[in-house]
């Protein structure tokens, strides 16, 4: 149904004379289009719910579990505005192994970034933001905060730690588990709207609402 929703769009190969030709045209897909659901959609929760993509699951099989028809892969790709799913989507633990020794020569050795781990002075007082990304230096130095009476100095090496190439990369893999389903109950709705939005306008190269032309 996707391809068959996108509209065609005839351009022109290399015309060299007036009038031109049928010859001189060719028709494709126009994927130049681009179908993109409104941001503040996701804060209805109405619309769709947060999904966690399982080890090694699909994007087809996601879209049989959430609407019986593998197919429907390309609504979970639109809905969360993914551009290549081949990228977009979370790897399984073996893929990533695979690209990250296939990119980097020490993706295991290799530091990537330092960042702050949970780090609370002794009165609990929290010294700085877990996560937050820090330097070498940061790490390598003495770090001085206020802990609500007085100033203390404690080793950078305490509060951060280094993060690997491979470390870096599965915590962004994860992230992209994280995704929105379109709920089932809306989904002919959002159908008949791609398909709507995929109808060309009268326009100076309007040729019928599936097909247009361009390149003269």
């Amino acid at each position: 149904m996707y391809f068959r929703s996108i509209p065609n769009l005839e351009y022109g190969t290399k015309p060299v004379s007036y009038p031109f030709s049928e010859s001189d045209y060719v028709v494709a897909k126009n994927f130049f289009r681009r179908y993109r659901v409104n941001e503040d959609a996701f804060s209805y929760a109405v619309y769709f719910k947060r999904y966690s993509v399982l080890e090694g699951e699909s994007i087809y099989q996601v879209a049989e579990k959430a609407y019986e028809d593998p197919m429907l892969d390309w609504v979970v790709v639109l809905t969360n505005g993914m551009v290549n799913p081949l990228f977009d989507w979370p790897m399984s633990g073996s893929e990533l192994r695979k690209h990250c020794e296939a990119n980097y020569d020490d993706p295991y050795g290799i530091i990537h970034h330092y960042e702050v781990v949970e780090a609370y002075a002794e009165n609990g007082v929290p010294i700085l933001q877990e996560g937050l990304k820090v330097d070498e230096t940061f790490y390598n130095s003495i770090y001085r905060y206020w802990d609500g009476t007085q100033t203390r100095s404690i080793p950078g090496s305490n509060i951060s730690r280094p993060v690997t190439i491979f470390e870096h990369e599965e915590t962004e893999n994860e992230k992209k588990r994280e995704i929105y389903i379109l709920k089932p109950n809306y989904l002919t709705a959002f159908l008949d709207d791609f398909r709507k939005s995929n109808l060309y306008q009268k326009s100076s190269d309007f040729i019928s609402t599936g097909l247009k032309r361009t390149g003269q």
